[in-house]
């Protein structure tokens, strides 16, 4: 069966970002796909320090939920991350989270589906999905997209439910990343793979 990890990057477990992933949650397990949601928004996460642990070990050095999820991560097809949106960024928990989890995690993601939700009473919401975007196209995750930029509006979980658009974004998305990743699975299986060249890094200065 195949598998989408949800990150819910909110301090409220049951907020507005919850909201909007559980109604994605509902979707995927109609299209038979299984869901783990993590709540990570309320955890003490430390930023990366950038000491090479990681580079020698395989794992962060700080033994926390990002080490506790780079296993679920590997085995999903795909990732969904929502977050709130505070000063027009997501949450600074989770982009720590984040940060440590795509950098400290060996194995290789292409074709992981990835997309970003986030969440707010009324701005900022294009300017933080433009930030969680990054960490998917860095490292060969398709996008899925919605029938709008994937947000939803709501000062506290009862008024994220009033918004009727924003709940259908949610399921759009579902349905399209479910349909996105059933596709992959079938080329993958009869054509692999892209191929990839080794990767040529070049500094600016040298």
């Amino acid at each position: 069966m195949m598998k989408v990890l949800l990150v819910n990057g909110s301090p409220h477990a049951n907020g507005s970002t919850y909201t909007a992933l559980h109604e994605m949650e509902k979707t995927f397990e109609k299209a038979g796909i299984e869901t783990d949601l993590l709540h990570i928004g309320n955890k003490d996460i430390r930023g990366c320090v950038a000491c090479g642990h990681c580079k020698k070990h395989g794992k962060c050095a700080f033994d926390d939920i990002v080490n506790a999820t780079a296993s679920k991560f590997e085995a999903c097809d795909g990732l969904v991350v929502g977050s709130p949106v505070y000063y027009a960024s997501a949450n600074a928990t989770l982009i720590a989270f984040l940060d440590r989890l795509f950098y400290s995690t060996p194995f290789d993601k292409t074709m992981k589906v990835g997309a970003g939700i986030v969440s707010a009473r009324r701005g900022g919401l294009s300017a933080t999905f433009d930030e969680l975007n990054k960490y998917f196209t860095i490292c060969g995750m398709p996008v899925a997209s919605s029938q709008y930029w994937n947000s939803i509006h709501g000062n506290n979980a009862e008024e994220a439910a009033q918004d009727a658009e924003g709940l259908q974004i949610m399921r759009t998305l579902a349905n399209n990343m479910a349909f996105l990743m059933k596709s992959i699975a079938l080329g993958k299986e009869k054509y692999g793979l892209p191929e990839k060249e080794p990767f040529n890094r070049t500094n600016f200065i040298r």
